[in-house]
């Protein structure tokens, strides 16, 4: 007994000790790719941070809620819309609406970025916070039709507002305000904070709200309200990722927001594992290195035997077929429920190991 007291203080402070190198390794990565890598490079490298964030926040709804929504992209319009023109400066603004001018009460105003992001996200939120007070009465596949909806709604009214929105138009060189450090420090403090709520009393009413909801309702749980702040909560993620990206890519319009973008993100949830919170994170950089690795394949390809025409879409069949693979050998996903750890790190070697020693 005294052993495994002892044990236990060890591996905790290694377990520290082995986080606090990782995290310094890879802010030495960041720094170094900030510097040395070229712009291609450095822009998948922040864009699997702006993935992380995105994924993260569905994740809360689909993984650790239970609820099956369709309608990020909506609410990631919302953002990159609020933020962009809270940040545009008014000689910007004059630029991008030469056609319809911008209502007058937005013409002057410019803010600093990390106050006009948090003012995004909170935008995103109340937009959550209206659609879901009524439609979380829903479950199942009715949720899912219902905020696809929604997000369709969201997109169409941002192409006809034009005097807000600039329309079909969109926005366009927006302030490059989403950098290296601000993605990655983003990305950090979304995955904290997920971690810290999952831990909390209200993250395990969110998990026992999504395991058997009859249940949690007996135990004292007010479900409709579980459901509604997690619905709001994942808004504002949506919002503040859609405000990075903007801020990334330097122009938005309604065509960046379609279901396609949902799907992007819904693909990287379900192939990390559904409930994982390092599953997403994992799953975000493996997906968006891939993504761009895998382009070719939209494009004319010289292979040796033949010539193929450029077929666009190809890149997304391939990532579907990985899907369905997935779906049907592993369907929890890279990682299940389950959180990575160093002492899992260390039995997956031991037992490998042990396999090899076996054989020999």
């Amino acid at each position: 007994m005294k052993a495994t007291t002892g044990k236990q203080p060890f591996a905790l402070t290694r377990n520290r000790l082995l986080t606090i190198i990782a995290l310094a390794a890879f802010a030495v990565l960041a720094i170094i790719a900030n510097s040395f890598f070229d712009a291609f490079i450095l822009r998948v490298f922040n864009m699997c941070a702006i993935y992380i964030v995105l994924a993260l926040s569905l994740n809360l709804l689909n993984g650790f809620t239970g609820l099956f929504s369709l309608g990020h992209a909506g609410f990631m319009a919302v953002g990159a819309y609020v933020c962009a023109l809270l940040t545009m400066t008014p000689e910007l603004k004059e630029m991008n609406y030469f056609l319809v001018p911008i209502v007058p009460w937005l013409r002057n105003i410019t803010i600093p970025f990390l106050p006009a992001i948090l003012i995004a996200g909170m935008a995103s939120a109340f937009v959550g916070f209206l659609i879901g007070a009524p439609v979380l009465r829903l479950r199942d596949d009715y949720l899912a039709i219902a905020t696809l909806g929604f997000g369709e709604i969201i997109r169409v009214l941002i192409t006809n507002a034009q005097p807000i929105t600039n329309g079909a138009q969109g926005l366009k060189g927006l302030p490059r305000y989403a950098t290296t450090f601000s993605v990655w420090v983003a990305a950090g403090l979304v995955t904290l904070f997920m971690v810290l709520l999952m831990r909390s009393s209200y993250g395990r009413a969110m998990k026992a709200v999504r395991d058997d909801e009859l249940a949690a309702e007996a135990m004292g749980i007010n479900v409709f309200r579980v459901k509604v702040t997690s619905f709001t909560v994942s808004s504002f993620l949506a919002g503040v990722g859609g405000a990075l990206l903007g801020h990334m890519i330097t122009t938005i319009d309604p065509k960046m927001f379609t279901f396609m973008l949902t799907f992007n993100i819904l693909l990287i949830v379900v192939l990390g594992g559904i409930g994982s919170i390092s599953g997403s994170v994992i799953s975000a950089i493996v997906v968006t290195i891939l993504m761009e690795a895998l382009r070719f394949l939209d494009e004319p390809m010289n292979l040796i035997f033949f010539k193929t025409e450029g077929l666009p879409g190809l890149r997304m069949v391939v990532f579907s077929i990985l899907l369905m693979v997935m779906v049907i050998y592993r369907q929890r996903g890279l990682m299940g429920n389950k959180e990575f750890s160093w002492d899992m790190l260390q039995g997956l070697f031991v037992k490998k190991g042990r396999k090899g020693g076996d054989h020999v």
